[in-house]
Formats: structure tokens, C-alpha cells, sequence
């Protein structure tokens, strides 16, 4: 019967090396958790006894497995005398700083996922449970160091990880292929040098003496595979380094020893002996020295005066007898060797700076950097490096982020549903994109208003955009142009065509008040009548007798209201007023909200109607 518990269930979802889901349709979304392209190994072993051969000698009769350790061991204890190094630990901390650092607006790890929850879990996982802005530095300094890194996840039942603990690469052992009928299927050792590992004794796991059993699932393994033959372990970037450090140690070591032992003057003593017997010239040579090496000594303790001896090579000077002629006793210095072998030095440096693959502007060492150009163009070069470590790191993050979301019950599609970004390393990379891109759309502008070559060609030569594509971008323009028009509707006439359905102020919005094709067979109240009515000049009007208009039948008084033309028919009094359409007033009390609080005067009204105002507007006269 399957195991239907959390652990089960992962455990099966982590029985490959990736995990497959659909999204949709016959799309399908694949995370590959280890980014390498897997190979059946017979032995484990093959690829580090290519390497590493002699490591198997003394007929030790150690399994494979501690052959591949032994060796481990070996290149870490060369890294761990590396990193002492200034050149190479500086070099570390820069892979790390430019790895890590943060993007435009503060975030580590950039979260892209169209499901709102989805984001605050994974951020909630790795600011506050993983605290990675704190903890990235150290994980990715430790994988370009060793070339391992390893992250235990602590899962619960109901919360998913909860806790993270670093694991040493001295201590981890990745066994794969073990499982004849899964030979993808990985497990990780955990054997504890100094007995019960301090964080899970012999609790977690399966456990046989000093050894724990965790699943796949329970170890993220940040690692290097840039080398085939290093794996299932990564290769460290400072290995290419390995070589070469040991021969310029070894130069500047006898540099040092020779600049001690023979670059210091030495002076060349020439004592007359006179004639003293050959036999008595040894005696009275070393009477000689021992008196020019005792200096006058106070005791301090005692305050004595004493000729204490002088404690100093003897081969530091040269004493040598003469005798007969001119020759009296005479001093000489005799100047040190030089030493011509820097060039060896700077030869070595380089070759080493050239296998760190760090520029050396950003080490302090190229004093010849003319401007800004020359270090911008290593500094691409530089950011290619650092974006290959931050791939690996972003790989080892997903899958963390997937045994979280699955153990709080996302499945199918959600579990891939997101996507992780680390912030780009080089500002002058990113210029140079943009650069190149904007070199594309002006090329493309000037082929196109020009007349020089079609649309579709430039979407196929240029962008290379594929014809799915091609219909994707033209319906995007389209809905960007209907959201430019929603904007400056709502930000010149106040209304939103989204809500209301309307479109106020423009030409087609005119025309449907006046004569448009579609416009509706009865008008607005409030165009009855007016210049803007439609059935105003056509033969019959069909409305009722009450809304119909037509002119007064009386009050053709001129110059009053009730002449034919009204009042003002010049329009002296209403000349310098704004006129508004009916129509567009009446759209935007709509809009608005605004409550009509009078009726406007039109020629739809009765006689009788306009009488009645007339008089009461002429008793307010009279009055006045």
C-alpha cells in the first residue's frame, strides 16, 4: 500500500531528478531540481580514480566510497590553506558580493508569480525562515570554496520548512544509483566525524552508529557541476587556482629565503700577521675574531661589567690572514646578491589572477586601466561568471521553495507556479541590453517609415518573433490603446468608459447625438426639440401630440418672450456665454451624479405652459 503520509508523498515527488506538472492544455512546466543532464554510473568512483588514482595505495582496501572521500578531503584541505591566501580570499568574497547583492528595490531574491499567496509564502520562507539576506552570503562562499554546499530542511506535517541547518562538506556524502529500480533516485549521508552530529544526534533520519540517512527531499545541494568528472560533487572555482598556488608559494618562499640569507653586505677582514709561524696563524685568528664578536655587556640585574660574547653568524663576515709587503690589515665590504627572479613572481600572479577569472582592476592589481570603457568590458565578462553561480543557486532555491509549497497542500500547477530571480550583476551589462535593443527599434522605425520592408519581415529579421507571438503583441498594442483612451477619458472628461459604457467628448460620441447610422429612433429628453434633434426636420413626427414642437401660435411681440424669436433674438444678452451641447450636459450629469434640479425650457412645451411663465415672470417685473 503507498504511503500516503507528507514524507511519502515527497519522497515520491523527489524519486526523479525533475518535476513535471501541467499547466494547462498539453503544456507542461518542468523544474529540474539539479539542472544537470543525469547518467546511469556503474561506480561512482570512476570519475574521482581518474583524477585522483594515486589516493588508493597501501592496499588501505577502502571502499569506493571512502576513496571518493579521501580524495574530498585532500582538495579541502588545500582550499582551507588557499583561502588564507589575500589574492584568493579576497577573490572568494567577491564571487559572493556580486552573487548576492541587492536589486533595484532591496530584494535578494525576486519573486515572479501571478498567485498573490504564493508570493507572501515563498517570502515569508526565505527573509524570515531562511533570513537569506543574511545567510545567502555565507552558503554562496562556501559552494565556490569547496564546490559543495549543504542546507538540511527541517519539514514539518502542517508548516512546511521550518528550519535550515548548514551542513559541512566534510561530513556529507550524495550517494546515487543505489536503487536498482530507480537509478535516479538520491540519497544523502550525513557521518559525523566527532560521533552524534550536535544538531541531530542520532534522532533524524535512519541512523547506524555515526551515520544518518536523509531523503532527497531533506538536502538542498548547492553545487558546481561545471566538470563531469567531479561528480555527483561540484567542482570548487578556485581548483583550476590549486596548481599554481602551490608553485608561487613555493617561489615567493625561496625569494624570501635568499633576500635573508644573501642579499645582506658582508665586510671582508684582511689581518697582517706579520711573522707568525704558519702553525701559530689559526690561533691567532680566532684570537682576533673572538675579540672583534665580544661586546661590552651591563647586567642588569647585578650592574656588572662584562664582555659578553656577540651572538652572530660567523659566516656573516670573512676573516682572512695576509702577510708580507704593503698589505696591512684592511676592511672591505663585500655588497649582497641580487635577486633577479620577480619576474618569475609576476609571471605566476597573473597565471593565477587569469584562473580566479576576476578582473584585476577589482583585486587592486592593474594600475593600466585608462577609463571606465576598458573596466566596464571586463566587468561583462565578469557578470557572465557570476550569472552561472547564480543559476546554481537559484536551481537549489526552487527546490526548496517546492518541498515548501507541497507540504502546505499545493499541488499540480501551483507547486511550479512561481519564479525565482537573483539581481544582475553588472549595471554595464544591463546597459549594453538595452543599447542593443534600442539599436533593433530604431532600425526597425527607419525600415518602416521609409517603406523599405514590411511589418512582418522586421517582426521576423529583427525581433524574431515567431507568428504566435507576432498575434500576441497586436492584440497587447490594441489593449494598450483601449487603456490610453480609458486614461485620458478619465482624466479629461471624468468619466470611465470601463463603468459607464460611454465614450463622452469624442467625434463618434457627436455624431450619435446628431445623424450616426446606429443612433437610437427616439431621442434624449433633453434634445428634444433643439438643433441637435434628429427628427426635427424630417417630414412626420411620429411622437405624441404633446411632445411634439413646433412655434408658438401667439406671443409675436418682437423683442419679448412672447415673440417668435424670443426675447434676444440677436443675442446681446447670451453672446458672451459658453455654449454646451444638450447632449454632452445631460452625459455628464449622468456621469456625475448631479441631480437635475429644473427643467429646461424647450419648444416641446404647451402654449399655455409659456404663457403661464411669462406672466409670472412679468408680475416679478412690475413688482421690481
Amino acid at each position: 500500500m503507498a504511503d500516503t503520509t507528507l514524507f511519502g508523498r515527497l519522497r515520491r515527488l523527489f524519486s526523479t531528478n525533475v518535476i513535471v506538472r501541467n499547466v494547462g492544455g498539453k503544456k507542461l512546466k518542468i523544474a529540474d531540481t539539479d539542472q544537470i543532464q543525469h547518467q546511469v554510473k556503474s561506480h561512482l568512483v570512476d570519475r574521482y580514480s581518474k583524477l585522483h588514482s594515486n589516493l588508493d595505495v597501501m592496499g588501505t582496501g577502502y571502499s569506493t566510497v571512502h576513496q571518493i572521500m579521501a580524495a574530498r578531503l585532500g582538495l579541502f584541505k588545500d582550499y582551507e590553506s588557499m583561502d588564507s591566501d589575500p589574492i584568493i580570499s579576497s577573490a572568494l568574497d567577491i564571487y559572493s558580493d556580486e552573487s548576492t547583492m541587492k536589486g533595484e528595490y532591496g530584494d535578494v531574491v525576486k519573486i515572479k508569480t501571478d498567485n498573490e499567496n504564493i508570493k507572501e509564502i515563498l517570502n515569508n520562507l526565505f527573509y524570515d525562515i531562511m533570513n537569506i539576506e543574511f545567510n545567502l552570503w555565507p552558503w554562496v562562499r562556501n559552494m565556490v570554496k569547496y564546490g559543495d554546499f549543504y542546507l538540511y530542511l527541517d519539514v514539518s506535517d502542517k508548516y512546511g520548512i521550518t528550519n535550515v541547518v548548514p551542513l559541512s562538506p566534510y561530513e556529507v556524502v550524495r550517494a546515487e544509483g543505489e536503487d536498482p529500480k530507480n537509478p535516479y533516485y538520491t540519497k544523502f549521508y550525513l557521518e559525523s566525524i566527532e560521533g552524534a552530529h550536535p544538531y541531530f544526534g542520532q534522532s533524524a533520519g535512519r541512523a547506524s552508529k555515526n551515520k544518518i540517512e536523509f531523503e532527497n527531499f531533506q538536502i538542498a545541494h548547492f553545487r558546481l557541476a561545471s566538470d563531469s568528472n567531479f561528480l555527483p560533487y561540484g567542482k570548487s572555482m578556485i581548483e583550476a587556482t590549486r596548481k599554481i598556488w602551490k608553485q608561487l608559494t613555493l617561489m615567493e618562499d625561496a625569494m624570501l629565503i635568499h633576500r635573508i640569507m644573501r642579499a645582506p653586505s658582508k665586510r671582508v677582514f684582511k689581518i697582517d700577521i706579520g711573522n707568525i709561524p704558519p702553525n701559530e696563524v689559526d690561533n691567532y685568528m680566532q684570537r682576533i675574531i673572538n675579540k672583534m664578536k665580544k661586546t661590552p655587556f651591563v647586567d642588569e640585574a647585578t650592574g656588572e661589567y662584562n664582555l659578553k660574547y656577540n651572538i652572530q653568524n660567523l659566516t656573516e663576515d670573512f676573516f682572512m690572514p695576509v702577510r708580507g709587503g704593503d698589505s696591512g690589515t684592511e676592511i672591505n665590504e663585500l655588497g649582497g646578491i641580487d635577486y633577479d627572479s620577480t619576474e618569475d613572481i609576476e609571471y605566476l600572479k597573473n597565471k593565477l589572477l587569469a584562473s580566479l577569472r576576476v578582473p584585476k582592476a577589482f583585486l587592486g592589481f592593474d594600475e593600466n586601466v585608462g577609463g571606465k570603457a576598458t573596466l566596464a568590458a571586463e566587468d561583462v565578462r565578469f557578470a557572465r561568471t557570476i550569472e552561472r553561480i547564480q543559476r546554481i543557486v537559484v536551481s537549489e532555491l526552487t527546490k526548496i521553495a517546492v518541498v515548501h509549497l507541497y507540504s502546505q497542500g499545493y499541488v499540480d500547477e501551483d507547486l511550479v507556479n512561481f519564479e525565482l530571480e537573483l539581481a544582475s550583476p553588472s549595471t554595464m551589462y544591463e546597459q549594453e541590453k538595452i543599447e542593443l535593443f534600442g539599436q533593433k527599434v530604431s532600425l526597425a522605425r527607419d525600415m518602416i517609415q521609409d517603406k523599405i520592408l514590411p511589418y512582418n519581415w522586421v517582426y521576423d529579421n529583427i525581433f524574431n518573433f515567431s507568428d504566435k507571438e507576432k498575434v500576441q503583441i497586436e492584440n497587447q498594442i490594441i489593449d494598450d490603446q483601449k487603456q490610453k483612451f480609458r486614461h485620458s477619458q478619465i482624466e479629461m472628461e471624468g468619466n470611465d468608459p470601463m463603468e459607464t459604457g460611454d465614450a463622452i467628448g469624442t467625434p463618434s460620441d457627436m455624431a450619435a447625438v446628431g445623424v450616426a447610422a446606429d443612433a437610437p429612433q427616439t431621442p434624449p429628453e433633453t434634445l428634444a426639440g433643439s438643433i441637435f434633434d434628429p427628427f426635427a426636420d424630417s417630414g412626420e413626427d411620429e411622437r405624441p401630440e404633446d411632445e411634439q414642437g413646433g412655434r408658438p401660435e401667439e406671443m409675436n411681440h418682437y423683442g419679448k418672450d412672447s415673440g417668435a424669436r424670443g426675447r434676444d433674438p440677436l443675442g446681446k444678452q447670451t453672446k458672451n456665454r459658453r455654449p454646451l451641447a444638450l447632449a454632452h450636459y445631460d452625459a455628464l450629469k449622468k456621469t456625475m451624479g448631479v441631480k437635475k434640479s429644473k427643467d429646461i425650457i424647450n419648444e416641446t412645451k404647451k402654449v399655455e405652459e409659456v404663457e403661464k411663465e411669462y406672466n409670472e415672470y412679468k408680475e416679478e417685473k412690475d413688482k421690481e
